[in-house]
């Protein structure tokens, strides 16, 4: 097997607990991806963004640290902090699509400014040994902005650049531009590593098809939405284990107990897996009918019930 499965962050949602349970009761992810560390002009590391990185807390194959920036001395300053963790790659967010962040010109909003791009590298590689990454879209606008910036990252060392293969102006409506992501293969001299809409082993095996020469693939929303996606992939199977309900309930009842001790108050809890369920609810028979059930729940007690309710219905 000579491809490498690798986890997308997702903000609020894949942080350490996530991580570490589908690590451990389904496997199959062989790099994740810290959600992005944003200073918004402060020199602080917050208190969530350390938890989240601290070496002891992730019990995962590979973990690399993610940064969202336009400033060369923002950058270098978590540069500092993830390499006193031990970490010798910084991920650079050129991806996100919200709103909130691309009309700061961060995320795909910079996508771009090459000109920025190009002093931001510079600085970094001049004044740090760090192995730089790339998370990117096509661009923000139109697909066209990312064959612009692509010769500037080919003059720095990078370890390798992963594309979305959306533009940011879409957040995740649509599909993906599969003939915008070869573009980037026939014009980049770098690794290039994919990702978008690989929510099935069939999906898979259509990319694979496509695209013969990338060997490392990205999951995003599709690892949340079913968690046995990467070990389903890398079996080779269209088939769920026999026992996949009570493994679905292992990882809920885990990550449940996990944010009961994390989060304070039930108002807090339900939300976070209220939240969840938007992405679980799509594993289940009937997504619709599920998620809502969910919604419904508006206390701890009514919530547990529902989450009993639905497994003891799937398996029957």
């Amino acid at each position: 097997m000579n491809y490498k499965l690798l986890a997308s962050p997702l903000q609020g949602f894949t942080d350490f607990r996530f991580r570490n349970a589908q690590n451990n009761i389904f496997g199959g992810i062989d790099t994740f991806y810290a959600p992005y560390i944003r200073l918004n002009g402060k020199r602080i590391i917050k208190n969530s963004y350390q938890r989240d990185l601290l070496p002891e807390n992730n019990k995962v194959p590979e973990l690399i640290p993610q940064i969202i920036t336009n400033d060369a001395d923002e950058f270098l300053f978590v540069v500092d902090y993830v390499q006193q963790l031990g970490y010798k790659e910084l991920n650079w967010n050129l991806g996100c699509p919200y709103p909130m962040v691309t009309k700061c010109g961060m995320g795909s909003g910079l996508i771009n400014d090459a000109q920025k791009i190009n002093e931001i590298l510079k600085k970094v590689h001049s004044e740090s040994d760090i192995l730089v990454s790339m998370k990117m879209r096509l661009g923000y606008e139109n697909s066209e902005e990312i064959l612009k910036t692509l010769p500037i990252l080919d003059t720095f060392p990078l370890k390798n650049i992963a594309i979305h293969a959306r533009i940011g102006k879409q957040l995740y409506k649509g599909g993906v531009d599969l003939e915008g992501f070869q573009k980037c293969i026939d014009t980049v001299k770098h690794t290039l590593y994919y990702n978008g809409d690989i929510t099935s082993v069939a999906k898979f095996r259509e990319m694979q098809e496509l695209f013969p020469t990338i060997n490392h693939w990205m999951i995003g929303r599709g690892l949340i939405a079913d968690p046995f996606l990467p070990s389903m992939i890398k079996n080779n199977t269209l088939e769920y284990p026999e026992n996949r309900i009570k493994l679905f309930t292992e990882f809920h009842n885990t990550l449940y107990q996990q944010y009961s001790q994390s989060l304070s108050g039930a108002t807090h809890i339900l939300l976070k897996m209220h939240h969840l369920w938007e992405y679980f609810s799509k594993s289940f028979s009937d997504p619709r009918k599920t998620l809502k059930k969910i919604k419904k729940a508006k206390s701890i007690r009514n919530y547990e019930a529902a989450v009993n309710d639905i497994f003891n219905n799937e398996t029957r």
